[in-house]
């Protein structure tokens, strides 16, 4: 099946023909269909699967079908709510591509940056918002943007915005958009949650899942070393420079480790910056901007400010500490084998993370080969600790140990996520 055979205009297929698209995903396959018929979804896709793509393909159709040539000033038809300020960013910087050669206007709005321009744009109008739900509040409660001819919501991602404590957020959002709408949620799972909020929020939706990926593309090679804790900085320091890697996305659980981890690294000759909630978006922005241009060889980032990153070729992940919830390791080394490309994905393993490791392994389906250097390696890992458990509470506390600090302090600006 091509996009062609979905019912997409012209000028939609030309835009994404020069994106590089070919052939749909499974889920764009099974969900455009279904929003074309103007029906609410239910869906349950993770990210890398071609959602945005998704849900934003059949509502430029619809409003390109429903377009009044009279419109003298656009207004705001399509809302998008997600849960990041990166992946509000990396959503918009597709719906520009593929509006491409349609008569509509996009714009992002986020916390962290000057409100005054995100008031400009609007008051400019635009056709679509996306946005994170706190700074969506601020415009709401100042005034500055008009929701009441809302014709499309999108939840995207929508787990992770009830994991990170939005949920009071979106429902003071939906009290501003007309009951009459149509809307698509977007989660990685179908939680209890998740199903709870679409009962609240979606009319008779149709349901759409995924295959949840465990496995990984053969295109990426995995291995582990075993060392021990304070051993793994100048490890890491070793290989880097022992395999002269040029682009490398490190990760880390803690906003204080990738910080720790970023003078560690800038002190041993390797040029790093660090991305996670604790920084600025024109910090964040800027040290994603100078790892895609390859001014700095490494990126360290937690999972929360990875979330919608989107790096093309992208040859090396490392996870100095291993996620304690396995879906997250899918998750990050999902990054790199993009395409058809190449990858390679290292973890350094200490003995608290003995049981984290075998979670993934089992999550995976995988034994992951072990490799060795030596003077910084050991042979084997001891089992240290209690057996954590990979449930929405741990990712609740992990993703609120990232999130809270920016958001408070955002608020205290009145400058909220």
């Amino acid at each position: 099946m091509s996009f062609s055979h979905l019912g997409l205009n012209p000028n939609i297929l030309k835009a994404i023909k020069e994106q590089g698209y070919t052939t749909p995903t499974a889920i764009q396959k099974q969900a455009i269909p279904i929003v074309l018929e103007k029906n609410d979804i239910l869906a349950a896709a993770q990210t890398g699967t071609g959602k945005t793509a998704a849900f934003t393909l059949p509502l430029l159709e619809i409003m390109s079908v429903k377009k009044n040539k009279k419109e003298q000033k656009p207004y705001i038809k399509a809302l998008i709510l997600t849960p990041t300020r990166e992946l509000a960013s990396q959503v918009c910087e597709n719906i520009q591509s593929y509006c491409k050669y349609l008569p509509f206007k996009s714009t992002v709005i986020f916390g962290g940056v000057g409100i005054n321009p995100q008031k400009a744009a609007l008051r400019k109008g635009v056709d679509i918002v996306i946005a994170t739900p706190g700074r969506l509040l601020d415009h709401i409660s100042q005034k500055t943007i008009d929701l009441s001819r809302v014709d499309f919501l999108v939840l995207d991602e929508a787990d992770r915005m009830l994991d990170m404590g939005f949920i009071n957020d979106i429902k003071k959002v939906m009290s501003y958009i007309p009951q009459k709408r149509q809307t698509l949620l977007f989660s990685a799972t179908f939680s209890q949650e998740i199903k709870k909020l679409s009962q609240s929020f979606l009319t008779n939706p149709k349901l759409v899942e995924v295959q949840r990926s465990n496995t990984l593309t053969k295109q990426v090679s995995q291995f582990v070393y075993y060392v021990k804790k304070d051993t793994k900085r100048n490890l890491l320091v070793s290989l880097l420079h022992k395999e002269k890697w040029n682009q490398v996305l490190v990760f880390t659980r803690t906003k204080h480790g990738a910080n720790k981890l970023c003078e560690f690294l800038n002190r041993n000759g390797i040029t790093s910056l660090a991305i996670h909630g604790g920084k600025s978006q024109g910090a964040r922005t800027t040290a994603l901007k100078d790892f895609k241009d390859k001014k700095i060889k490494i990126l360290v980032a937690t999972d929360i400010a990875a979330r919608g990153l989107d790096i093309e070729l992208l040859p090396h992940v490392i996870n100095f500490e291993l996620p304690n919830v396995p879906e997250d390791y899918v998750h990050r080394i999902g990054r790199t084998g993009r395409a058809g490309n190449i990858g390679e994905a290292i973890s350094l393993v200490c003995d608290e993370e003995f049981l984290f490791l075998k979670d993934i392994e089992k999550l995976t389906k995988t034994n992951i080969p072990v490799k060795t250097v030596e003077g910084f390696t050991i042979a084997k890992l001891k089992h240290v600790g209690k057996k954590s458990t990979s449930t929405s509470n741990s990712r609740r506390k992990n993703n609120k140990s990232d999130s809270n600090n920016s958001r408070s302090n955002s608020r205290k600006r009145t400058q909220r996520v």
